[in-house]
């Protein structure tokens, strides 16, 4: 199980965006596919403890469903990202089919939050196609560094943390999943894995 980025994907896709800049040791939290209540709210209790700001990349089907915790994001201050509609494999789907979903996530979102325009895009499960990202020139897409792995009941809370923490460095944007099927081990590593961060003497950032 793979939890550190290979180095050869940011050289084949050079023109995403897989770490931050490394000169400083500054982590960037992000989560995706909520918001879900229970989850999205455990991860902003633990965010607003230690006054940490993160990027969330939200599925617009759980934006319609749960606009008060959608809310909540934004009013907390934290940075949101398109994460498609639906969660589509862009491997899986023509190009019109998943600019259409990205599309639909956006009026969604200006449904329930009038005036916001979101710049950041994460293609769900890292899957997309060079033509789908040109074709979406307007957003910076986000991939990742760090893949918490914590959506797999393949692994246990204690090794989700462990692992994490031992991909972790300067720069890296870090994946976990404010879901109920991550819940389980979300709960217990991702405070944990904050304060480890913290005594290592890491700060924590919001992609912008």
């Amino acid at each position: 199980m793979i939890f550190r980025t290979p180095f050869f994907l940011p050289w084949l896709y050079p023109g995403l965006t897989w770490r931050m800049p490394a000169d400083d040791r500054t982590v960037y939290l992000t989560f995706d596919d909520g918001p879900v209540p229970g989850p999205t709210e455990f991860v902003l209790d633990v965010l607003q403890q230690f006054k940490i700001k993160a990027t969330f990349f939200c599925i617009g089907d759980n934006i319609q469903k749960h606009p008060e915790v959608l809310l909540r994001v934004g009013d907390d201050g934290h940075t949101i990202g398109n994460h498609t509609f639906n969660h589509l494999n862009g491997w899986k789907t023509p190009t019109s089919t998943y600019l259409h979903n990205a599309q639909k996530f956006d009026e969604q979102l200006a449904i329930v939050k009038p005036g916001l325009q979101v710049s950041l895009f994460r293609p769900p499960y890292g899957r997309i196609t060079r033509r789908q990202i040109s074709r979406l020139h307007r957003y910076r897409i986000i991939m990742w560094d760090v893949l918490t792995n914590d959506y797999s009941g393949a692994i246990s809370p204690e090794k989700c943390l462990h692992r994490s923490l031992g991909a972790v460095r300067n720069g890296s944007i870090v994946v976990w999943h404010d879901s109920l099927k991550a819940e389980r081990r979300l709960t217990y590593a991702l405070p944990r894995f904050i304060e480890a961060c913290l005594e290592r003497g890491y700060t924590f950032n919001r992609i912008t």
